[in-house]
């Protein structure tokens, strides 16, 4: 690929310097996303850029791995150390709980890390709980909401994943709040949980597109189908675009989660293929210049 690229989801870690539960033994393959054991070794920018060789990568946003709840601050500060020594990653969407009333201290902590952009709390709920990263849909907790509503006030964006049966809520939930950029992880993550899962996935993208400050990103194909193709991807990617626009959707690598599925040439070609009908600028758009903007990374492109 030849287009410059901005990976707007990646993730870094050192197994020997924070705690990563979901990257430890014991390994388990029963869940939605199977073991993790493939990936359970200290990936750092050295490793990333081995990955990317061949691609014209102009910047990273790092979103928060997983790391142990305790350590959300200690990741920031490690992550910020990174940027300042090598410039990889360009940006960081940190880690907060935020459904803990003591919140607010930690997203002004965060907020002092020039490299921070956002905020990640992952929610994924779902009534079938082979599929639910969370005991809970913490996106219902007024506790939760309310540490949402602090992100404006230190300038922090919010990076969405969620499932289709979430998607309207947080549509409305955005709304209410203009002032937060939000960042739609991995398309959705269209699972096949039953009869009609696309049509219901596409009725949620449409909901959260009609919030204008609602972006998306292209990524995490392994999520719907471990074994996906080209081919298999093409109809979703499209469908993504052309729900939020060219203006509004963001490619990521997201590695290396997903070389649990795929590995970074693979996933880059394939989306270079299914875009090669739109135009130049839109496709510079959706590689690099949607991410340059919406993560606020001022990078000449």
């Amino acid at each position: 690929m030849t287009l410059p690229f901005i990976d707007a989801h990646i993730h870094l870690w050192d197994l020997d310097h924070l705690r990563y539960a979901w990257l430890s033994a014991p390994f388990d393959d029963t869940g939605v996303n199977g073991s993790t054991q493939a990936i359970a070794s200290t990936y750092l920018p050295s490793h990333y850029r081995v990955d990317a060789a061949g691609f014209d990568v102009r910047g990273t946003v790092h979103i928060d791995a997983g790391a142990h709840p305790d350590d959300a601050l200690a990741e920031t500060e490690w992550l910020q150390k990174l940027h300042e020594q090598t410039g990889l990653p360009t940006a960081i969407v940190a880690f907060a709980g935020l459904n803990d009333v003591k919140v607010e201290a930690l997203l002004y902590a965060h907020s002092q890390h020039s490299a921070v952009r956002g905020i990640r709390h992952i929610l994924n709920w779902h009534s079938n709980p082979y599929f639910s990263y969370t005991p809970a849909n913490l996106l219902e907790d007024p506790q939760w909401r309310a540490g949402y509503a602090k992100l404006a006030r230190y300038g922090l964006s919010f990076d969405l994943q969620i499932y289709e049966n979430q998607m309207a809520s947080a549509a409305a939930l955005a709304a209410r709040h203009p002032d937060i950029p939000v960042m739609l992880n991995h398309a959705g993550m269209p699972v096949n949980d039953g009869d009609g899962y696309l049509e219901r996935w596409t009725k949620g993208l449409k909901a959260l597109a009609d919030v204008p400050h609602v972006s998306v990103k292209i990524s995490g194909m392994g999520f719907s189908n471990r074994h996906w193709t080209t081919d298999t991807i093409r109809p979703l990617v499209l469908s993504v675009i052309d729900i939020f626009g060219t203006d509004r959707v963001m490619f990521a690598s997201d590695v290396p989660t997903d070389k649990l599925f795929s590995d970074y040439k693979t996933i880059m070609t394939s989306f270079e293929e299914v875009t090669k009908a739109f135009s130049e600028d839109e496709r510079r758009a959706m590689f690099a210049g949607n991410a340059n903007r919406l993560y606020r990374l001022n990078l000449p492109l």
